[in-house]
């Protein structure tokens, strides 16, 4: 009962490794059921003026790329946007607009640098478990093998094996178990940046 046990797991790690949001999708380093963006496009939030050469030189307005990177980082409530964004904008006179602009040229490209690291780190997380379900496999396979010949005893072999086994299944458990919040952060990065761009959307009148 104990040797079908093993089995069972170890198949069902490796179908949970294969499987992890079973879409139909091109990339099968990409485990999350949140279908995969690889980058968020001004066009997918903004509505304001053309932000093409904003994007190419926001950092040189120095108070622009201040603001862009206190909006940027999760550490900052978007609650505060507001506020923030009403003090830059205050005696900005025909100006506005543009340096808004820039301001939010540099949220996008900063959160997107940021997105772009996370959905790596995703991939890699991903093709760690694959590899840690092949591993509690051929441990299974070899607990399996060990149990069922004929002259099977307890050995010092069995028992380490055994013991990197309940350990591999651990790992692999408490790893699949924090994939959803991985797979959140992503989407949680463009919600952010939806709602600064229309909090500086409301100001560029």
């Amino acid at each position: 009962m104990r040797r079908r046990a093993v089995l069972l797991y170890a198949l069902a790690c490796l179908a949970v490794a294969g499987a992890a949001g079973a879409q139909p999708r091109s990339d099968p380093d990409w485990p999350c059921v949140q279908r995969k963006v690889p980058a968020i496009t001004a066009g997918a939030v903004w509505s304001g003026p053309d932000v093409a050469s904003a994007l190419n030189d926001w950092s040189k307005d120095a108070e622009a790329a201040a603001l862009a990177q206190k909006l940027a980082s999760r550490r900052t409530p978007i609650g505060e946007a507001d506020r923030m964004i009403d003090e830059f904008a205050r005696g900005k006179g025909p100006e506005k607009a543009e340096r808004l602009t820039r301001v939010f040229a540099g949220v996008l490209d900063l959160i997107n640098t940021e997105r772009d690291r996370i959905l790596h780190g995703i991939e890699r997380y991903a093709r760690g478990q694959r590899q840690l379900a092949d591993r509690i496999r051929d441990e299974g396979d070899q607990i399996s093998a060990i149990k069922d010949s004929p002259t099977a005893t307890e050995t010092k072999e069995l028992h380490e094996l055994e013991s990197r086994f309940a350990w591999d299944k651990r790992i692999f458990e408490e790893r699949r178990q924090s994939l959803a919040f991985v797979c959140e952060t992503p989407v949680l990065l463009e919600q952010r940046v939806f709602e600064i761009a229309r909090h500086i959307q409301e100001r560029l009148s």
